[in-house]
């Protein structure tokens, strides 16, 4: 059990029989009346986002999760082959169960499965990946002043706004979590 006072954003909690992600929490005080937290969750399994108020001080259930440092092998129609890194079994997940970093996903990359008991809930892939860029258009002369952005395709698939001096065939960097161009490696 954990005080909602705690709470921090990608805490899992169990609540009402499933398992929430925190997205958002805010702890309120008002003049008048006692203090309060409010929250969005976001359903593990399903996506759902709800909001939820907690009064200041209340219990909650924290899920244990466990995590599986896997290799991703391939992908073998629309199912992703992982390997256990220690055990070297083999596991096939549902793009679904990848989640949002499906886009990043490389092969034999490192990621984080997590799993609580033995189903698996999600993916951790790396804050940080090197891809390189398979198309974007070429540099206009004169576009540079402004330094815009322009939409260039990487070879996962991923498409990211970059700026105009990235060309075809360079290799950059891209934080997973906001889809934005870091740097050219």
């Amino acid at each position: 059990m954990i005080s909602v006072n705690d709470l921090k954003n990608g805490l899992t909690l169990e609540l009402d029989n499933g398992l929430w992600s925190v997205v958002e929490f805010l702890h309120v005080k008002p003049g008048k009346g006692a203090a309060f937290v409010r929250t969005k969750l976001k359903n593990v399994e399903s996506g759902n986002v709800i909001e939820k108020t907690f009064r200041a001080g209340e219990k909650v259930a924290k899920a244990m999760l466990n995590r599986k440092e896997m290799q991703y092998l391939y992908k073998e129609g629309k199912e992703f082959v992982m390997m256990d890194t220690e055990s070297y079994e083999q596991l096939q997940l549902t793009e679904t169960q990848v989640g949002d970093g499906v886009k990043y996903l490389k092969e034999n990359m490192i990621v984080q499965v997590l799993m609580h008991d033995t189903r698996i809930i999600g993916v951790d892939i790396p804050a940080h990946v090197e891809l390189e860029v398979v198309d974007t258009p070429p540099a206009e002369k004169g576009n540079t002043a402004q330094g815009g952005t322009k939409p260039a395709t990487l070879e996962t698939g991923a498409v990211v706004q970059v700026p105009f001096f990235v060309s075809n065939g360079d290799v950059i960097r891209v934080d997973t979590r906001s889809n934005e161009y870091l740097d050219r490696c």
